[in-house]
Order: C-alpha cells, then structure tokens, then sequence
C-alpha cells in the first residue's frame, strides 16, 4: 500500500466505525482517495486543469455536459418527490455521480455500444433518448415502450446504441461483452462501455465477464462506479483488494483509477480504453471513485447505516459545482444564467410529468402480450380469467 492512501483509508475506517469485527480495511472509502498517486485528476480545486492529463474539451462541450449533469440532478430530485406523493412508484437516482456517468458517455463514440446498470439514465439521454420516453417508463404508462411491466427506471435505448435495464447485479457485464466480441468476430469497428457498481465485483458475472474479455481480447470498457457502497455494505466489506481497478490483473486486463467526480479525468481515461479497444488491444477497466450523495434508492434509508454528518466533506466533492467553477473561470458564467438554465430545465421536465400522468395506463390484458406470435391456449385461459376476476380498487384497466 502506497504511503499516499494509507492515511485516507484509516481515516475512513474511523469514520465509518471500521469494519463489523473492528478492523481497519485497505479500501475503506475517504475523500482523500482521489489524491492518491495513482488516481488520474485533471480538474484542480482552483477551477483549472492539468495539462498533462487535459482532454482538450471545447468550451461549447463542457457547457453542453454541465447542462446534462445539472439536468440529471434536478430530474433526480423531482423523481424522489414523486415518488414521496405516491405518484410513481420506485427511482434509483444518480445524485453525486454526475460527472461519472456523464463523462464516460460522452467519451464513447458514435458507433458504440453502452450497457447500464440503473443508475445511468442521464446517459440515455445523452444518447438521445428523449425525456418524455424516459418519464413515461417512471409512470409505466401506455407510452412506455416496455408498458409498466418493469420496475420504474428499468428503460432501454436501441436507437442510441443503449442496452436495457435488468436489475440482477452484474448480469449486463457477461451480455456487455459478449456483444464486445460479436463486434470482433465480425470486425466492426465498436467498443462496449458497461456500467456497474462496487457491489457487483463480488458478482459471478464479473470474473466471468472480466476472464472472458482478456482471454479473447473483447473491446470492452469495465465501467466500475466505486461509490462507496453497495445499498448499505461499504467497499471495505466488499472486498480485500485494496482497489478494484487491481481485480483486472488476474484476468490480464489493465486497470486504471480516475477522480469520478472530475468530469475531464473520466472523459480521459475512458477515451484512452476506447483507443485502446479500438487499436485491437482488448478490454480495459476503470475504477471511478466517486461518492452516492442520497440513498441507493427510494427503498432505501441511509441514515440507518451511514451518519448523516459524515457527509459533509464528500459533499464538497461533489462534481456539479466543482465543474461551475472551472465554467465561472473559462467562459464568465454567472448565477443569472445557473438560474435560467434550471427555469428551463424546470419547465421542460413539468411539462413531461404532465403529459406523463395524463396518459393511460397499459390495458390489463396487454400482460400476455408480446411474447407469442400466437397466445397459446393455456394463456388464453388465464387471461380470460383474469378479465373476469374481481378488481381491486384502482385497478379496473
């Protein structure tokens, strides 16, 4: 263990309380990670960048990312309020995690493919998936192209080359790459970023992934958002390793950490795998340290294992305002226009939940359908049966 991140993981592991048996972990999350030797940092705490490792983003990118990260945090705190009003049923948000997400997206190309996890609707929509789709799957409305019968925020992009949501931990890694060696196999040229959390490595469908890309070379981009938790167990419980970018050396993939939360090192590091990918040269995997500011979703309270006042110093990490203030250097922004944007932004998204929850809902029946060219009899039955049957209040449909 390097001198540089030692200090920082028992400092976490005080923070935290340390582990379930009282000792101290390698990988105990603390926001000094990011400055260790070894993490890739672009974005400098004076707004400026690091020549070294700058990406070289025009000014019309980073305005245009800022909007989307400032998008997907106010689609996030309107999305809990819904579901706080009973007017939607479930969201897993991505509050924290902007630059991660956003960066990564923004670095693949034209012609490649992404596989999410859930966390990574403000990708989708990069990709070009409109809003109202997005709002009509929270809503499981007649519009919904999957028609309510998954989970809110389990959404799917064919268009935008976007794969769809499942929530099975890690099982997007084994399809991400089988897709990646399809596309060798027939020798496009396309690279697959796949998304997934901490929690996931402990997932059979990582190693398998993971020993499946190095051994064939697979084009792929191991996307590992490193939040600091899986739902309510911490990194230092989840593994021994101290990073999970090392995980990648049993399996002959090399691995990169990056500060997940500087929007320029993930457009970095994630056009370096792609490049890498690209040239032939088979997968790559990026730990992204970043931090879940809320909640791993509206199921669930954090409060109950994680103290609310230790989070003030990761809350000063977090990637929207770090961004703002390189914004503010470069091109003059001002509060004025902060405050035009989320006006716009506000009334886009107002007028999304209003046509949402003015549609109707799928039809009952629409449950057996799409699966069968031809309803077999036995469905046949049990539809019938179900239209017969008593309702519950509210769903007459």
């Amino acid at each position: 263990m390097s001198t540089a991140t030692q200090p920082a993981s028992s400092l976490a592991s005080s923070a935290s309380g340390g582990s379930m048996d009282g000792s101290a972990h390698p990988v105990a999350r603390h926001p000094l990670d990011a400055h260790a030797p070894d993490v890739v940092r672009v974005l400098r705490d004076d707004g400026t960048l690091d020549p070294a490792n700058d990406p070289g983003l025009r000014s019309d990118e980073v305005l245009t990312l800022y909007r989307a990260m400032v998008r997907a945090r106010l689609l996030d705190e309107r999305l809990v309020l819904l579901q706080r009003q009973g007017r939607i049923g479930f969201h897993i948000g991505c509050k924290g995690e902007e630059a991660s997400i956003l960066g990564s997206a923004f670095a693949m190309r034209q012609n490649d493919w992404i596989f999410p996890c859930y966390r990574e609707f403000a990708a989708a929509l990069w990709r070009g998936m409109p809003l109202q789709r997005y709002v009509d799957n929270m809503f499981g409305n007649t519009n919904d192209p999957v028609k309510g019968r998954q989970m809110p925020d389990h959404y799917t992009w064919k268009t935008g080359k976007f794969g769809s949501v499942s929530s099975p931990i890690g099982t997007q890694i084994t399809q991400a790459v089988g897709f990646a060696w399809a596309a060798k196999i027939r020798k496009e040229d396309a690279a697959v970023l796949v998304y997934f959390g901490d929690g996931a490595t402990s997932s059979n469908e990582f190693h398998n992934g993971m020993n499946f890309a190095g051994v064939f070379k697979a084009p792929t981009v191991f996307f590992c958002r490193n939040n600091g938790w899986a739902i309510s167990v911490p990194t230092e419980r989840q593994t021994a390793s101290e990073t999970f970018a090392q995980k990648g050396i049993a399996y002959g993939v090399p691995g990169v950490r990056c500060d997940g939360n500087d929007l320029f090192a993930v457009v970095k590091v994630t056009r370096d795998a792609v490049a890498r990918a690209a040239r032939g040269e088979g997968p790559t995997i990026i730990e992204a340290l970043t931090y879940r500011l809320e909640g791993h979703s509206t199921s669930d309270d954090p409060k109950a294992y994680r103290p609310e006042a230790g989070l003030d110093s990761w809350r000063r990490l977090d990637p929207i305002p770090r961004l703002r203030r390189y914004i503010e250097r470069t091109t003059g922004w001002t509060d004025a226009q902060d405050k035009e944007l989320e006006a716009e932004l506000d009334a886009e998204l107002k007028a999304a939940i209003a046509v949402a929850e003015k549609t109707a809902l799928p039809a009952l029946e629409s449950m057996f359908e799409d699966v069968f060219g031809e309803l077999p009899w036995h469905l046949q039955e049990q539809r019938d049966e179900l239209l017969r049957g008593p309702r519950a209040k509210g769903h007459g449909h």
